[in-house]
């Protein structure tokens, strides 16, 4: 990620792609257990459906507990906003209309495998890391880039665990995973 000098508020987004080799169903499969991204991101803790869901729809929701070293510990409910498997899962959190962060998955055919993508939005909506530029307004820039860096570097850390379980599936010809 280049410096791009963006402010909280100009709502700057990462992404990051990795091509599968493996169908889009089977990457789906993945991407869409919500409760398995614990596994794969350094920062995500837990996460638990609520209202009584198992599984993602749209205006599901979900409380996902994650732990930062600098940041601390902290719990958000996301909303899903966009479910359209198996090529689109989305949710916003906190507030669906003025979000904290937008979070996507896309998968695509591409080459007899997947080309999926994870992207994301900070902000609109004031987050935990608000409280850290509100202490230091002068470091802001740096502290949006810190934050996105982190943000990229774990996103490909979790479409690199997908990719690993999706590959080792579909080389040991399992049906489903």
């Amino acid at each position: 990620m280049e410096w791009t000098g963006a402010r909280y508020a100009d709502k700057p987004t990462a992404e990051v792609h990795t091509w599968i080799a493996a169908a889009p169903a089977q990457v789906w499969a993945l991407v869409s257990d919500i409760e398995l991204m614990p596994r794969m991101s350094p920062e995500l803790q837990s996460v638990e459906w609520l209202d009584g869901r198992s599984g993602p729809a749209p205006g599901a929701r979900f409380v996902g507990r994650s732990k930062h070293e600098a940041l601390g510990e902290w719990a958000t409910t996301s909303h899903i906003v966009e479910y359209e498997p198996p090529s689109v899962l989305a949710w916003a959190v906190e507030d669906p209309q003025h979000p904290t962060a937008l979070w996507r998955f896309t998968l695509k055919p591409e080459d007899g495998g997947t080309l999926l993508r994870q992207w994301m939005q900070m902000g609109p909506a004031r987050s935990g890391l608000s409280f850290a530029i509100d202490r230091m307004p002068e470091k802001e820039q740096k502290i949006v880039f810190v934050r996105m860096r982190e943000f990229e570097a774990n996103m490909t850390a979790t479409l690199e665990a997908i990719k690993k379980l999706a590959e080792s599936a579909q080389s040991s010809g399992e049906a489903s995973l």
